[in-house]
């Protein structure tokens, strides 16, 4: 990577969040449509990325693009060009889905051009912005050759309809609500195993031993299987293993769960949160409202008592997201603003 990057995405956080995983994902593919390097702590050596030192002796020979995701990378942005004086153009992505507060919108109104993740983020800021998606790695989240055999080296049960939930588990992501469905659904559909894999931090551990509780005294330990967090690279191997995902969040910034699910050929139930409305179509999966319980049993049992229409809805999924949401669709409409902001008169 050259030491003069047109565009730098700063990751001003050492902790693992949704902003630091979508830079990890998101560079290297820009990297081979234009110039783009990272900056901050913790990114891993695949990301090209360039000390934050750096970003402030950037020469003056020409504009580049800082491409802030959080307020303290707008901040700092702002820094360097009205301070040290360095020609960078702004840029912030929103994923937010509330009112901003008074600190944000002074940043925000400071910016020289803005993206938000869905059109409910775009709502919220004052400013126009231009909506564009996240994107998946399609190759690296494919349905599997044989589901089969991918089940037997996970050790999953054979023979067997598999219905996940994955992700952290806490009451914000509904975890304990699609738990309660599969309480009401499994009893009368001997052929159906759920699935929760996630982690649940210190906070949130009682949570998650009251649901174990749950499914204990409900006799169904051994068809409602908790699983722990895994590495990033093998998830798709989890979802590839699925027939059906339920993504039952009661709040979600953007979400990235459903595509991930969909990529990998696997239906969606999904909440009416986040990007969801906007990333699911009636061929892919179903919608219902958060926290609506009869919904979601209802939702989760057409599919499970018509495996034709889910086998279906998998095909139709995979090839919503590799025409819609590959990320080499994302990464092309961000490098289209940062083109248009280098091209900008000074």
């Amino acid at each position: 990577m050259t030491d003069k990057p047109l565009v730098i995405a700063p990751n001003l956080k050492r902790r693992l969040s949704g902003v630091t995983a979508t830079i990890v994902r998101l560079v290297p593919v820009q990297a081979r449509m234009i110039a783009i390097c990272a900056t901050g702590p913790g990114l891993p050596p695949e990301v090209p990325h360039i000390p934050v030192i750096q970003t402030a002796t950037m020469p003056r020979d020409r504009w580049r693009v800082w491409h802030a995701r959080r307020n303290t990378e707008m901040l700092l942005g702002l820094f360097l060009r009205h301070v040290l004086r360095r020609k960078y153009r702004l840029l912030f992505t929103s994923a937010s889905q509330r009112k901003h507060s008074g600190y944000s919108k002074w940043l925000i109104k400071r910016m020289d051009a803005l993206v938000a993740t869905s059109a409910k983020g775009a709502a919220y800021l004052d400013r126009p912005a231009t909506v564009i998606h996240h994107g998946i790695d399609t190759d690296g989240f494919a349905p599997p050759n044989d589901r089969a055999a991918l089940r037997n080296q996970l050790g999953l049960p054979p023979g067997q309809v598999l219905v996940g939930c994955y992700g952290r588990i806490r009451a914000q992501k509904g975890t304990g609500d699609f738990v309660q469905a599969m309480l009401a659904l499994l009893p009368d559909r001997a052929d159906v195993t759920a699935l929760v894999m996630g982690r649940a931090t210190e906070q949130h551990q009682a949570y998650l031993a009251g649901l174990k509780d749950q499914v204990t005294e409900a006799g169904l330990a051994d068809r409602i299987l908790f699983l722990p967090e895994v590495s990033v690279d093998q998830m798709a191997r989890w979802y590839g293993a699925l027939d059906l995902y339920v993504a039952p969040q009661r709040w979600e910034g953007f979400g990235l769960t459903p595509l991930e699910a969909m990529s990998c050929g696997v239906p969606v139930v999904g909440t009416r949160v986040g990007a969801f409305e906007e990333l699911l179509t009636v061929d892919t999966g179903t919608l219902i409202q958060p926290e609506d319980g009869p919904a979601m049993q209802g939702a989760i049992a057409r599919w499970l008592d018509d495996p034709v229409a889910m086998a279906d809805a998998g095909r139709a999924a995979r090839g919503h997201v590799e025409q819609n949401h590959a990320i080499e669709v994302e990464a092309a409409a961000l490098v289209a603003i940062y083109r248009e902001l280098l091209e900008r008169a000074s």
